[in-house]
């Protein structure tokens, strides 16, 4: 989490299918934590702290401003609050993003990123 911390910030608000009223994310950008880690491949699987699993094109990271969310409306996120962490795309800059696609590659509860 400290890693995560010193990185860049990035907020955005957006509304999402999870929540009733538009929600503030803030955290790094998921190209900026793959770039820290020296990631380097064309597929990211998120796995949740419950074990699902979802693929993220590697390219997703570079074509989208996605987040590695830590923080919601200010505040951290809890277990039963979808934390510590969520990937989260700006849905609502794009059309495209705004489908079952990307609120398929969400991942929340995120505990690690595997690169293949």
């Amino acid at each position: 989490m400290k890693m995560l911390e010193k990185l860049p910030q990035k907020s955005f608000t957006t509304q999402t299918p999870w929540y009733p009223q538009p929600v503030t994310f803030t955290g790094p950008l998921l190209r900026d934590v793959l770039a820290a880690a020296g990631a380097k491949g064309s597929k990211i699987t998120a796995v949740a702290l419950n074990d699902y699993k979802t693929e993220i094109p590697f390219d997703d990271a570079t074509r989208h401003d996605v987040i590695v969310a830590r923080l919601m409306n200010d505040r951290s996120m809890p277990i039963r609050e979808k934390g510590p962490l969520f990937i989260v795309f700006p849905f609502d800059t794009k059309a495209e993003l705004r489908t079952e696609l990307y609120y398929n590659r969400s991942a929340w509860q995120l505990s690690t990123l595997q690169i293949r």
